[in-house]
C-alpha cells in the first residue's frame, strides 16, 4: 500500500478540493473550545492554543507565533503575530487576508520558498525567512527546522500527489529545548518516523490529503512524542487515533478544531 499512489480522477480531485475549501473566505469563523495548554521549558512557559483545522498559536517569552492562520478560525481577541509560519500554499494554510490581519510592522514571516514566492510581498511585508524542508534557522530566538511534508499514497493521478515533496514543509520548533513538531499536510513519511526528542506533535489526519488516523498513530508510535494533538482532521474519527495509541505512554490530546458542537474529548495514554 505504501509503495503505490492511490489516484483520484482529476475532475473529482478538483471537486473535492473545491468543496473542501468552500466558503473559506466568506463563511463565519468556526469557534473552537479555546483550550490553552501550558508546558514548562528551560526558557519559560510555552502556551499552546490549537485554533481551527491547521491553525495554531504559540506564545513563548513574549513572542506570539501564528502557524497557518486561516480566516475560517475564530481569531477574536487573539494577539497579532511576531512570527507567522506558513507550511504550504494551499488556501487553508496560506490565507493572505489573515496574514495581513495578524501582521505588524516588525512581524517576521517564515515559509518554504514556494510560500515566500506566492506571498510576493517583500519589502512591504517586512522581514521574510525562507526555510525549506531541509533547512534549519533561528528566528526571534526560536529554532525552526524544516521537515519534508508530502504524499506517498494519495494523489489526483499517477505522478501527481496532492502534496509534492519539496513544495511545502512541516516544522520542528525549538522553544528553550522543548521541541514541537507541526506536520503540515503530510502522510506518515520516513522522515516523520525518524524524528527524535519531540515533546509535542501536531499530526494531520484528513485523508485523502494527509494520513488516516491509523497511519498517523503508526507514525506517532515510531517517533514517540510525549504529547500529540490530532489536527487538520476534518471528517476523520480522531477517537480511532487515540484508541490506536492506548498503552503507548503518549499523551493524546483531543481538541475541538473543526466546528463540532462539542469538544472532541480529553486526553488518553
Amino acid at each position: 500500500m505504501r509503495n503505490r499512489l492511490i489516484t483520484v480522477p482529476t475532475r473529482l480531485a478538483a471537486l473535492i478540493l473545491s468543496a473542501y475549501l468552500a466558503g473559506s473566505a466568506s463563511a463565519a469563523p468556526s469557534p473552537s473550545n479555546r483550550q490553552v495548554d501550558i508546558i514548562g521549558t528551560a526558557g519559560g512557559e510555552l502556551r499552546i492554543l490549537p485554533i481551527f483545522h491547521g491553525s495554531l498559536m504559540f506564545q513563548y517569552r513574549g513572542i506570539v507565533v501564528h502557524v497557518d492562520p486561516w480566516s475560517r478560525g475564530d481569531y477574536s481577541g487573539l494577539p497579532p503575530a511576531d512570527l507567522i509560519v506558513i507550511t504550504h500554499t494551499h488556501a487553508d494554510h496560506l490565507d493572505r487576508s489573515m496574514v495581513d490581519r495578524l501582521h505588524k510592522t516588525d512581524t517576521v514571516i517564515v515559509g518554504p520558498p514556494a510560500v515566500i514566492d506566492t506571498l510576493n510581498c517583500a519589502p512591504l511585508c517586512g522581514r521574510v525567512e525562507s526555510i525549506g524542508d531541509s533547512d534549519r534557522k533561528t528566528v526571534l530566538g526560536i529554532g525552526i527546522q524544516g521537515v519534508p511534508m508530502y504524499n506517498i499514497v494519495y494523489g489526483s493521478a499517477a505522478g501527481e500527489p496532492f502534496h509534492h515533496r519539496g513544495v511545502g514543509s512541516g516544522y520542528v520548533f525549538d522553544f528553550g529545548g522543548t521541541r514541537v513538531y507541526v506536520s503540515g499536510d503530510s502522510e506518515c513519511t520516513p522522515e516523520m518516523k525518524a524524528l527524535r526528542n519531540i515533546t509535542v506533535a501536531f499530526l494531520a489526519m484528513n485523508p485523502p490529503r494527509t494520513s488516516s488516523p491509523i497511519d498517523a498513530a503508526t507514525c506517532a508510535r515510531a517517533f514517540k512524542p510525549r504529547i500529540v494533538y490530532p489536527y487538520h482532521y476534518r471528517g476523520s474519527n480522531v477517537e480511532s487515533f487515540a484508541d490506536a495509541l492506548r498503552g503507548s505512554g503518549i499523551d493524546v490530546r483531543l481538541r475541538q478544531l473543526e466546528g463540532e458542537t462539542q469538544a472532541t474529548g480529553g486526553a488518553t495514554k
